[in-house]
């Protein structure tokens, strides 16, 4: 079952997510500084100082089958907007979970991750055949919760004690998921959503 997520260029309504790479350093420390994300204790945007090594640890990930690690770019422009991942890949049981994102501050609140998410989304039931997608966030990020329930998600329970956070507090782990069968209707919804007039 190696390799089970292959390199892919993913793209809709402006939003090209490419395979993240060294290539990407400068942009993701740009992105990060957009908001100043590192200072978030509940997330895990690195310091400028810690971009390539980000990136590096997302490659050594990648090469493991863990994680695969897509930045989030602007496809006009080629300008990074954030990064995203699949991560917790289980190939023998077809399920895989998002995570690792985070955007520019500009980005926020706009069409770009509802758009990373569902070609996220799409790839992973329509092109890999996954059974469930899950999701994974900290207890006190509540903005994380709202954007992960509104993509369609059904909250699975809470793991207490679960991780670290970057300021060596321990925190408890939201846990969530989509199903194979539930795919249509969030799609639907999605797409409904990002149609919409503003």
């Amino acid at each position: 079952m190696e390799g089970f997520v292959q390199p892919v260029e993913l793209q809709d309504r402006g939003v090209r997510l490419v395979p993240l790479a060294l290539a990407h350093e400068d942009g993701l420390r740009a992105a990060a500084a957009d908001g100043e994300l590192w200072n978030l204790r509940v997330t895990s945007v690195p310091e400028p100082h810690e971009t390539r090594a980000y990136i590096e640890t997302a490659l050594q990930m990648r090469a493991m089958g863990q994680r695969f690690a897509f930045a989030v770019t602007d496809a006009a422009s080629g300008a990074v907007l954030g990064c995203t991942s699949y991560h917790d890949i289980l190939p023998a049981v077809k399920r895989l979970e998002i995570g690792y994102t985070w955007y520019a501050r500009r980005c926020q609140r706009t069409h770009v991750n509802t758009t990373a998410k569902l070609l996220m989304m799409r790839h992973a039931f329509e092109a890999l055949g996954c059974h469930v997608v899950g999701w994974r966030t900290d207890n006190f990020n509540f903005a994380s919760q709202r954007a992960i329930e509104r993509l369609g998600a059904r909250k699975d329970g809470v793991i207490r004690g679960h991780a670290l956070r970057r300021d060596g507090t321990i925190r408890d782990t939201v846990m969530y998921s989509l199903t194979q069968g539930e795919w249509p209707e969030v799609k639907a919804q999605l797409l409904y959503l990002l149609d919409k007039p503003r």
